[in-house]
């Protein structure tokens, strides 16, 4: 017999790093939430790797933080090491990572969401979900508790009828040994929502006692700690470090001649798996030619000796694990803790969901993460934010909050899945990006702060930091404009020993700064009333003065490219209608449903003419003049 267990403006199906975003957001918005998760103790676990951040990955948590998000602020606390990645290249691509302790970071992300107001945290399976005659979403549960929400966030992770896979062994299951959501996916096809099959994998776990680390490369953290979080004051510690390890040609000869027990290789595994996270044995037959792989062994933790073998996923039997991870320098005689998997589970098409990650025909039902098709937990985070801030404004009848793609990472990971959609689990990379020159990490605040602000994400204390920090950056520039550098013998030497021209007259101190052979550092004991800032003002300042012609240029593309934003295309349009539109745009477009002219122009078989055709339509029919677009 069923029970009624309450009515919620808004419902969240999963705790992971979607899912949390999603509750959190929705319910610091005003909105009474309810979020259910298999397994309490597991809210925000990382069942592949336990760090945050990496290259682009850096820049949607702290797009996460900028907008009010929690994903920075849980990094920050529980961070075992922090590295700043590649460094030496320019600042479009420098990305923050950081290793986490995994369970105190699900510890902290339980007691945030425990403490919210409007929010309630419901351990349960729901194992259904129908559309009412008066609009709202019935939730059921695994005992028959029932849930009505005037919207529904499905954040379901791996675990949406999962099956693990393990050689020739295969389980019903979710990530960590957890249980799977076995009867969601049938509630869903009912409603006539279309779900495929992904894969992700996860390597061995090994017991630190037992590793040999006097063989290994030692990998410290940076010297400086840059936090995740705009408003973190007290900085993360380095407490634990990284090694590094390499396979060999006794690895390979170990994992080729056991291809053949390899549900990858042999078929059985259905779903497509991440190219650009591949496991070891696909590694191998992508790169045959390869000698060696890297292996980074990784702390999961202060109070476990567990450690993380990334690089090292698989899918092949026991024996071939336990084979091919002792024929590596440092792991011969490592005890494996956990074994590495691979793991199958549904998710939708992202074509099917609008910008603000709604479904195009099932209104008040949002999806978000994995369930996406994407992968990783940053990606997940970003986009369990906007779905939870998405819905909230939806029941408070408000305008939808949408991120441009030329703002944002965020705007980009989300415009990528629902106008190109993906064939296999979508991963975030900087070259995705077109205005990654100005969508850097370090700016994120700039960029997003405010809207988050006026969302009622960002409390004023850090709103106003944030104003006092663009004061500062301004004081300072107008600083480096006025102050003039005297030619002395001091300063000729360093600049002949930095490979740049002397000086022979006074140079302002912008000028030098804009120099690629100088920075702030190296005119230090130059700079004679430099005022006591911090970094990131100078970070700031720095990257303004030397990236200028080509950040106004970038700029001005996407000023170009807003105008086609702005023009929006009407929901109800019939693109049967426009007349000489190719059958294929008409397909397209029609399935798609783009907002705007700008989102239509990125979608796959729609080409410069068919936009044109459609500029001209819209105008004919008072939706803009197409004249001005040109």
């Amino acid at each position: 017999m069923d029970y009624f267990s309450g009515k919620f403006d808004i419902a969240v199906i999963g705790a992971g790093h979607a899912g949390i975003e999603a509750a959190l957001s929705a319910a610091r918005l005003g909105c009474s939430v309810v979020c259910f998760t298999i397994n309490l103790d597991w809210i925000g676990n990382m069942a592949c790797n336990p760090s945050i951040g990496g290259t682009s990955k850096g820049h949607l948590v702290r797009e996460i933080d900028a907008l009010g998000g929690e994903m920075g602020v849980a990094a920050d606390k529980n961070t075992l090491q922090s590295r700043m990645l590649n460094l030496g290249k320019g600042p479009a691509v420098h990305s923050l990572r950081a290793q986490i302790d995994r369970r105190e970071y699900s510890k902290y992300m339980k007691n945030t969401l425990e403490k919210q107001d409007n929010l309630t945290l419901v351990q349960a399976e729901i194992v259904s979900l129908n559309k009412l005659d008066n609009s709202l979403w019935e939730l059921k549960t695994q005992l028959d508790c029932v849930y009505h929400a005037s919207c529904v966030i499905l954040a379901t992770g791996t675990f949406l009828d999962g099956k693990i896979y393990v050689g020739d062994k295969v389980y019903s299951s979710g990530p960590d040994g957890m249980f799977p959501a076995v009867g969601l996916s049938e509630s869903l096809k009912k409603q006539g929502i279309g779900l495929r099959r992904f894969k992700t994998g996860t390597p061995s776990r090994v017991n630190r006692r037992s590793v040999d680390f006097s063989s290994l490369e030692e990998q410290k953290g940076d010297d400086r700690v840059v936090p995740f979080s705009f408003s973190t004051k007290e900085l993360p510690q380095n407490i634990l470090s990284c090694h590094i390890t390499y396979t060999n040609e006794e690895t390979k000869r170990i994992i080729m001649e056991n291809l053949h027990r390899s549900p990858l290789f042999g078929g059985v595994i259905e779903g497509i798996g991440p190219r650009y996270c591949p496991s070891i044995e696909d590694k191998m037959v992508r790169f045959s030619d390869k000698e060696r792989h890297q292996i980074f062994i990784e702390p999961c933790g202060l109070d476990t000796e567990e450690m993380y073998l990334q690089g090292l996923s698989s899918s092949l039997p026991v024996d071939v694990q336990e084979a091919f991870v002792h024929s590596i320098k440092g792991l011969e005689n490592c005890q494996i803790m956990r074994n590495a998997y691979a793991i199958e589970y549904d998710c939708v098409d992202p074509l099917e969901l609008r910008p603000t990650l709604e479904f195009l025909h099932y209104e008040g039902l949002f999806g978000a993460g994995q369930f996406n098709g994407s992968s990783g937990y940053e990606e997940a985070a970003a986009q369990g934010l906007v779905a939870g801030i998405n819905a909230a404004l939806k029941v408070q009848g408000k305008e939808p909050f949408i991120l441009e793609r030329s703002g944002s990472y965020i705007g980009t990971l989300i415009d990528d899945l629902v106008t190109k959609g993906c064939n296999e689990p979508y991963r975030m990379m900087t070259s995705r990006s077109e205005y990654r020159l100005i969508l850097r990490q370090d700016n994120a605040d700039i960029r997003l702060l405010k809207r988050g602000y006026d969302l009622g994400l960002v409390p004023q204390k850090k709103y106003d930091s944030f104003l006092h920090k663009l004061e500062l950056i301004d004081i300072e520039r107008k600083r480096t404009e006025s102050t003039v550098i005297a030619p002395s013998e001091a300063i000729n030497k360093m600049l002949v020993s930095r490979e740049t021209s002397a000086l022979t007259t006074g140079c302002k101190l912008a000028d030098l700064i804009r120099r690629p052979q100088l920075n702030y550092e190296a005119l230090t004991e130059f700079d004679k009333n430099r005022p006591e800032l911090p970094y990131e003002v100078f970070e700031q300042v720095e990257i303004d003065l030397k990236y200028e012609g080509y950040i106004k240029r970038q700029l001005s593309q996407v000023h170009e490219m807003r105008r086609l934003e702005e023009k929006l295309i009407p929901e109800d349009i019939d693109y049967k209608d426009v007349i000489n539109l190719r059958t294929e745009a008409i397909e397209k477009l029609s399935k798609i449903r783009p907002r705007s002219i700008g989102q239509a122009s990125r979608i796959s078989g729609v080409s410069p003419a068919d936009i044109s055709v459609l500029l001209i339509y819209l105008a004919k029919n008072g939706k803009g003049s197409a004249e001005n677009d040109f």
